[in-house]
């Protein structure tokens, strides 16, 4: 409840604050004197001009623009030369800086969002070329036998810097799940194709928590769909190093069944477990159902469970098909599709399974009819 009022509090005040919707950046830029410095929004995949202007013989500016919630801009004094900033409606912003080295050396004030978001660029800006000179030392020298020494002491010093900064980056978006400055923190790559971020919980979170205060703002939506697709990629990622190599065990799934009592994937180890995702609504899991129900009946006193995960949002319907077809294994489902369910394990259709052995490891995937027949003869 607390939360709850927290959130409400959040939303009121920016409603309250929604009319005083200019904000303003007063700034110094050494060495700047005559040079031109513009202020862009930074949209998804590109910039359009808010404002610009002439730094002045002692390199002061002035900038506005107008906005209804946190926004990012770009504060740029060339192409490659530039701050990432996230004003809030009504603030009045102040930047300091030296215009050769702008991008590595500016201060900000009066924005709590933006100095997030500078904190996130430096600190990142320091790890990542240390990091990478590490590498590169440790695959020139490789195989040396001079540099034995000098080898376990690179690779324990990128080890070190790179779980530091994880575990920073992660507590940063656990710390800030209302603030637009853990988008910029999700988005921090290490290369193309690995990102910073990996507590899937906490990017959850943090998405969620942005779209409920600013669900309008189309900024927010496309960072917040942006996210979510991060989520699905390392999800599905996580989910095929699970299946190859049958270590870990599976994520807990905790959702209601049709009394509304809370149920649990996890309360059933000790058994080897169906985890079955299907819909009311579609034929090919109703067909299943019949299959299923033959199974459960023949291995159910040898260690056999199943729990259904329903991806429906409609209860009569959902009730209806667990009467009609005689299901009498855990069902469970939040009447919204189940999505965070569906996100852990990474379902892209129904009907779709997984079979767990008795510590909840992931031995089978998507068994059907005979196949799902010989994989339990086998367990038992």
């Amino acid at each position: 409840m607390n939360r709850i009022l927290a959130i409400l509090s959040v939303a009121l005040l920016l409603v309250a604050c929604g009319k005083k919707n200019n904000f303003t950046i007063n700034g110094k830029i050494d060495g700047g004197a005559g040079k031109t410095i513009y202020l862009n929004y930074l949209l998804t995949n590109s910039q359009l001009m808010a404002d610009s202007a002439k730094l002045d013989k002692t390199g002061s500016f002035k900038l506005k623009g107008k906005i209804s919630a946190p926004t990012f801009f770009l504060l740029k004094v060339s192409d490659n030369n530039f701050a990432t900033i996230l004003p809030d409606s009504a603030e009045n912003l102040t930047i300091t800086g030296t215009y050769k080295n702008f991008s590595r050396d500016y201060d900000v004030k009066g924005s709590d969002n933006s100095s997030k978001v500078r904190e996130l660029t430096f600190r990142f800006a320091e790890v990542r070329p240390k990091l990478d000179s590490l590498r590169q030392l440790y695959q020139k020298h490789q195989g040396d036998a001079g540099y034995t020494a000098d080898l376990e002491r690179w690779n324990n010093e990128y080890v070190k810097g790179f779980n530091d900064y994880t575990a920073y980056l992660n507590d940063f978006v656990k710390r800030n799940p209302f603030s637009m400055a853990c988008v910029y923190a999700l988005y921090q790559k290490w290369d193309e194709n690995n990102y910073v971020a990996t507590d899937f919980q906490a990017m959850r979170s943090a998405a969620s928590a942005l779209y409920a205060v600013h669900p309008k703002n189309e900024q927010v939506k496309a960072l917040y769909n942006n996210t979510l697709n991060i989520l699905r990629q390392q999800n599905s990622s996580k989910l095929n190093d699970l299946i190859s190599q049958n270590a870990i065990n599976s994520p807990d799934i905790n959702l209601p069944d049709a009394t509304g009592v809370q149920r649990t994937l996890w309360s059933l180890h000790g058994k080897y477990v169906l985890l079955h995702f299907w819909s009311a609504k579609d034929r090919t899991s109703r067909i299943q159902n019949q299959v299923l129900t033959e199974l459960y009946a023949k291995y159910r006193s040898k260690g056999f469970e199943i729990y259904m995960v329903s991806v429906d949002d409609d209860r009569s319907a959902w009730t209806t098909a667990i009467a009609e077809d005689q299901l009498t294994w855990i069902n469970v489902g939040d009447m919204k599709g189940s999505v965070s369910a569906l996100i852990s394990y990474n379902i892209k259709s129904v009907p779709s399974n997984y079979l767990l052995d008795k510590e909840g490891k992931i031995i089978g995937k998507n068994l059907q009819g005979p196949e799902l027949n010989n994989a339990l003869a086998k367990c038992m």
